[in-house]
């Protein structure tokens, strides 16, 4: 069997105004998620699960889903704000989604084997997902033995400012012991930087791993996401902005012994539209890459 790839599509971004998923922007007006879908089956995914908002399926299911089924099976799942378990229900006021790790939770029916979880904006290259396939299909009928790929810092920056990035910590054997995330990192006089709290630009490597969401799980990561998705709620359910991300989760099961997540080397560049005048940039980066034989154009 090979493993799924699970496609987080449901999220707008905030900085960026449009649906990001399908903004063109490869030569022959491919969207970044072309690109990921493209990787991905030549990389040795078997089947693609997109979790979406239900209000976005008619145009999804025309503009995606009928590019992609006949190359590989796909399935629509849907993050509601209603989705919540029992004993709960949506407060007042509360319009943002739950967050990641609930959008993750909306796959449990229809994913079975090991899943990678992606972000659909992010460009994140043929190599990274040749190496969380190549992990998860070794991880059929095993339970708490996860993976991310740690990119290096300085492969995922954008020039138009600042960036937000999860920095790892591992012990000896690779293994995830934590995620600090910076809210302002960026390269000052070529080297990366990032600002800690008392506002001072402290230096790291360029190779420092960071997480860009890029996860590879099993399938008993659903039972655990609904056991602490509830705590999560008891605690946070009047914050209309607090969100459930996959980090949080990660980190309780890391932090009580309970899953071990190996951080996976990768030297594919990230790339996304953090602002939008990363646009430009991006298109710039797919043109050369399809000039230099990596990716057909048209893709499909």
């Amino acid at each position: 069997m090979k493993p799924t790839l699970f496609v987080l599509a449901a999220g707008m971004g905030s900085r960026y105004g449009g649906l990001k998923q399908l903004d063109g922007v490869g030569p022959s007006g491919e969207t970044i998620m072309d690109y990921s879908i493209y990787d991905a089956v030549h990389a040795g995914f078997g089947k693609l699960v997109f979790v979406i908002r239900k209000s976005f399926e008619k145009d999804f299911r025309e503009k995606i889903v009928k590019k992609y089924e006949h190359k590989i099976p796909v399935e629509l799942v849907f993050q509601d704000l209603d989705n919540l378990p029992a004993g709960f229900s949506v407060p007042e006021g509360r319009e943002k989604p739950w967050g990641t790790n609930h959008a993750v939770m909306m796959g449990k029916d229809v994913i079975h084997e090991p899943f990678a979880v992606i972000n659909a904006d992010d460009f994140y290259g043929r190599e990274s997902y040749k190496v969380l396939a190549d992990y998860l299909s070794e991880l059929y009928n095993t339970r708490n033995q996860y993976c991310m790929i740690g990119y290096r810092v300085g492969n995922t920056l954008s020039e138009s400012g600042t960036v937000a990035r999860g920095i790892c910590e591992t012990d000896a054997e690779g293994n995830l012991t934590g995620v600090v995330e910076r809210t302002q990192v960026m390269r000052i006089d070529g080297e990366v930087k990032y600002k800690d709290e008392n506002d001072q630009w402290i230096s790291i490597p360029d190779n420092t791993p960071v997480s860009m969401n890029m996860w590879g799980f099993t399938p008993d990561y659903f039972e655990y996401s609904e056991k602490y998705f509830v705590e999560f709620l008891k605690k946070n359910i009047q914050n209309p902005k607090a969100e459930f991300f996959i980090p949080l989760v990660v980190n309780e099961l890391i932090v009580n012994n309970t899953a071990k997540v190996k951080v996976l080397d990768t030297p594919s560049k990230w790339f996304g539209v953090t602002y939008a005048e990363d646009r430009p940039g991006v298109v710039a980066k797919l043109q050369q890459l399809v000039d230099d034989g990596v990716y057909p154009s048209p893709l499909w």
